[in-house]
């Protein structure tokens, strides 16, 4: 029997991430420190449930590919954080430096499980009462979970300065409602992408990147943010 690829795995002959992306990490790489002296902090959450591996691996590859592009983590602390399998949620260490990070995210292997994004949320708050927490970046493709006890979580991160940049994966219906619906109560933004698109991830996530070290003001300065329709739809949310 042929085994059927989903729609949204990345062919094994795709390209790397393209000529787009690049472009825009260039302009990244090129853009001013920002004014701030104080270090960013940027929660990056990825859900890991079986489903994700085609996505982890991209996101790993995007990642590695933005931190060659900038210099690695300059002005910014990273934590990972993901859940998979019967109820696990974890979370690295706070990592300042990409190659640490890069090697937490090669030990990750997804596996099946129910979503826990509640957790995600959870955690980040906790964070952010212990130290301010410039950003939450969540990648998924589904939410299984109420949305009211998410939708107060967003709220409170709200309150402690702490966006959400829920970027989903496909166009499952209810998980568009519950991750646009976090964004917008957190006062973030909601963005959807495939890997027949992988540009838009890279770009997500630079943008994301940018925020957490110098806010709206930094990711505009960009030039080809202003070129990028990706980021003037994420930018019009903020």
């Amino acid at each position: 029997m042929v085994e059927k690829k989903s729609p949204l795995q990345r062919s094994d002959t795709a390209p790397a991430p393209t000529a787009k992306i690049d472009a825009f990490l260039e302009s990244v790489a090129k853009a001013p420190a920002p004014l701030s002296t104080s270090q960013g902090r940027l929660i990056f959450a990825l859900d890991a449930t079986a489903s994700r591996q085609p996505t982890w691996n991209e996101a790993m590859a995007l990642q590695q590919n933005l931190f060659l592009k900038t210099e690695g983590l300059h002005g910014l602390d990273v934590q990972l954080v993901f859940f998979r399998g019967e109820a696990e949620c974890r979370a690295t260490p706070w990592h300042t430096d990409s190659n640490d990070l890069l090697r937490a995210m090669k030990a990750v292997r997804c596996a099946a499980g129910r979503t826990q994004i509640e957790r995600v949320l959870r955690h980040a708050r906790n964070e952010s009462d212990k130290q301010p927490v410039s950003a939450l970046v969540l990648v998924g493709d589904c939410c299984e979970e109420l949305l009211d006890p998410l939708a107060g979580l967003a709220g409170e991160l709200k309150l402690l300065g702490t966006p959400v940049f829920a970027f989903q994966e496909g166009n499952d219906p209810t998980a568009h409602h519950a991750f646009s619906r976090i964004a917008a109560l957190s006062g973030g933004a909601h963005a959807q992408f495939d890997l027949s698109s992988s540009h838009r991830l890279g770009e997500l996530l630079a943008a994301a990147s940018v925020w957490a070290r110098g806010g709206k003001a930094a990711v505009q300065s960009l030039q080809i943010a202003k070129q990028s329709d990706t980021i003037r739809a994420l930018l019009n949310q903020l």
